[in-house]
């Protein structure tokens, strides 16, 4: 069960005897919950247009699914995020089977490398890309075709008849 929940928030401006009909604005946030998705979707809209939570109405909140959450999918995810000196853009690439994971892994490695917390990270787009697309290294050596881990350290299979319960030597773990 993934943390994050994907939301499409749709939301405008109160209507008004100048705009009967304003504009509708539609996001695609994720957040752990539809109080925070809101809350979030308002943060956005003050910062894109001149649109604050008082002067203004949600239209719609819905949870968005993902198409084929059995079949695993490379991510893209560009963010900018506040650092203790500044605000930088980033590009990062995961793997994972849903886009809610991919970004739960994101703000994970955000506050793994860079102590980024939640509130500090902005997710501006989420693409699946193909194998093709993809750029980083740590991501492309997960493409090879046939990829296998060796298991090593393993203990030889002996049959029951011929295992003795104690040994004098330790066994032979490594081929």
């Amino acid at each position: 069960m993934a943390r994050f929940h994907e939301y499409q928030v749709v939301g405008r401006k109160l209507p008004s005897a100048q705009e009967s009909a304003p504009k509708l604005f539609r996001m695609r946030i994720f957040a752990p919950n539809v109080v925070v998705a809101k809350s979030r979707f308002w943060y956005f809209l003050k910062k894109l247009r001149k649109v604050k939570k008082a002067a203004g109405e949600i239209v719609s909140v819905n949870v968005i699914a993902e198409k084929r959450p059995e079949q695993i999918k490379n991510f893209g995810i560009w963010i900018r995020y506040d650092s203790r000196s500044g605000t930088h853009n980033m590009y990062k690439e995961y793997r994972a089977l849903r886009r809610v994971e991919a970004v739960e892994q994101c703000y994970q490695d955000m506050a793994a490398r860079h102590r980024a917390r939640f509130r500090s990270v902005q997710i501006i787009r989420v693409a699946e890309i193909n194998d093709a697309d993809v750029r980083r290294q740590y991501i492309k050596q997960l493409l090879t075709p046939k990829l296998s881990f060796p298991l090593p350290h393993r203990l030889a299979n002996v049959d029951k008849k011929r295992r003795a319960l104690f040994i004098a030597k330790r066994p032979t773990t490594f081929y």
